[in-house]
């Protein structure tokens, strides 16, 4: 049997140390919950959807979106971004909280947020009318609850968003469905069963 060097042992423990750390890094780096598949959102009647890839962290322009105020910041976050080839997109941003008391938080600062959403918009703008609409609760793990809000320029641009928040435990999720137009064209049936099926999916 041929001798091991006293370098060669070095080399030996060095890389089996780089092994161990590097498998302790991939465990302890935080798994992604799951995430809507396109299929799940809303039909759209004349183009179907397109999903991006479940990416880490709260996109930058959430920074500017005064519904969703208390999200940015969040480090243990995903998104996943979705599209038609039209005038319809969406988007699902779910954050893991420390704890259970941390989700609650967050989700009662989401609600708050988007129900004095439409309010904020006029204020920051006097140019836009806006207006928000709660379309209620659903039963579905922790909850989760359902929103509208519609917005129009004095140029005429027309803009509807609903908006909804779930939690599961301690993780809390976003999911964001937007498209020109009023709440007359907005599905809100199919967005709760989309909302539910986004809890669900969680863990």
């Amino acid at each position: 049997m041929p001798k091991r060097t006293r370098a060669g042992a070095l080399l030996a423990i060095a890389v089996t140390g780089l092994t161990a750390a590097l498998a302790g890094s991939a465990a302890a780096a935080p798994k992604a919950p799951g995430f809507l598949a396109a299929a799940d959102l809303p039909a759209h009647p004349s183009s179907s959807w397109t999903a991006g890839k479940v990416t880490v962290g709260v996109p930058e322009e959430t920074d500017r979106d005064t519904c969703l105020r208390a999200l940015p910041g969040h480090e243990s976050a995903w998104h996943r971004d979705f599209r038609t080839d039209l005038d319809t997109n969406a988007r699902q941003i779910t954050v893991v909280l420390p704890d259970t008391r941390a989700a609650k938080q967050l989700t009662s600062w989401l609600n708050k947020d988007i129900k004095s959403c439409a309010a904020r918009i006029e204020q920051r703008d006097p140019d836009t009318e806006a207006t928000g609409k709660d379309y209620g609760k659903l039963a579905v793990e922790e909850g989760a609850h359902v929103y509208g809000v519609h917005t129009e320029t004095s140029g005429g641009a027309s803009d509807v968003r609903l908006l909804s928040v779930g939690r599961d435990g301690r993780t809390v999720t976003v999911v964001n469905w937007a498209q020109l137009g009023d709440f007359r064209g907005a599905p809100v049936k199919a967005f709760k069963k989309t909302t539910t099926t986004a809890v669900n999916k969680l863990h």
